[in-house]
């Protein structure tokens, strides 16, 4: 590990109990700061409503200033009642397609975080994904705290446990096959990241509004080495926030994920076109594997200051 990186683990690498809530609204008041908090959402509807009620009942109602001034879930296209169990539980619900209709929208989760940026106001934005179970608010105050306290962070990922069933710290596959290989041959300053991949991160509006977005799974890769690129290692961070429970995905949705996350890395490291932006994957049927062609996401959304629509609102 690069001497560069010790030092920055030394110095930013936190716990959530480092920053108590107390101290986090005395400095959010005194320098009147405004946090949104987003979770991207496709068919959760049983996990997204207490990840709203949680938040509603820890960082807004009953504080004497709310941590969390928006909490926005944005909608992308569930076949299930995501959108209204979102609705019931406090969270004002906005559907992908309605944000900039001009640009029609693709699928993937990048496409989703991009758009919110023109669905919030605050400040600072919170991404937290929407099928975590068991949830604590100290994954939105852990991560939102350094940004509140430190005015050269700008850049917050959460850290954390991720088991696999009941085998702990076997989960995030893909990080440990994918990513972590990919952050530490290419960009080592990075290394240092727990979970790079993680859904769970804080960043300032001012930055993120000058990032381009990968329009699926690479969305998180991208970001991170984005942001490294254009602010430095120092102004990037880290929270511990204890234990991540999710829904896990196949095999094969991983290796469609670990697929986009390549690609990313790829684009960044030469900028040249992909000779086949497509994956094979193989099924057993009836009479032996079968081929089942993906396309892998070769999308990326521009920065956001770029987009008409979000120039005229900054100048209103």
């Amino acid at each position: 590990m690069l001497d560069e990186v010790e030092r920055w683990l030394a110095d930013r690498s936190w716990s959530a109990a480092d920053r108590p809530l107390d101290q986090l609204l005395e400095r959010k008041r005194a320098a009147g700061t405004t946090v949104s908090v987003v979770l991207p959402a496709l068919d959760e509807e049983a996990t997204v409503g207490e990840i709203v009620e949680v938040i509603r009942r820890d960082l807004i109602e009953g504080l004497p200033v709310p941590l969390v001034d928006e909490l926005v879930v944005v909608d992308s296209g569930s076949g299930d009642r995501t959108a209204e169990v979102a609705a019931k539980a406090g969270a004002r619900v906005v559907h992908r397609d309605e944000i900039l209709p001009r640009i029609p929208a693709v699928r993937g989760k990048g496409e989703v975080l991009w758009r919110s940026l023109l669905a919030t106001t605050g400040d600072v934005v919170c991404f937290v994904d929407a099928d975590l179970r068991d949830f604590s608010s100290a994954f939105v105050s852990g991560i939102v705290g350094p940004l509140l306290t430190d005015p050269q962070v700008q850049f917050v990922k959460a850290m954390y446990d991720r088991p696999l069933g009941d085998a702990p710290g076997q989960g995030g596959r893909v990080t440990e096959l994918v990513a972590r290989p990919l952050l530490n041959l290419h960009w080592p300053q990075l290394a240092g990241f727990v979970q790079p991949l993680g859904g769970e991160y804080a960043v300032r509006r001012s930055l993120l509004e000058r990032l381009p977005f990968p329009v699926g799974y690479g969305v998180e890769l991208g970001l991170l080495v984005d942001a490294l690129h254009t602010v430095g290692l120092d102004a990037l961070a880290q929270v511990d926030v204890g234990v991540r429970l999710h829904r896990h995905q196949s095999g094969q949705a991983l290796g469609r994920m670990a697929a986009a996350i390549y690609r990313t890395a790829q684009l960044r490291l030469s900028r040249a076109h992909l000779v086949r932006p497509e994956l094979t994957q193989f099924e057993r049927g009836p009479d032996g594997f079968v081929p089942r062609t993906y396309p892998v996401d070769t999308e990326e959304r521009p920065p956001m200051l770029e987009i008409e629509e979000y120039a005229v609102r900054r100048v209103a």
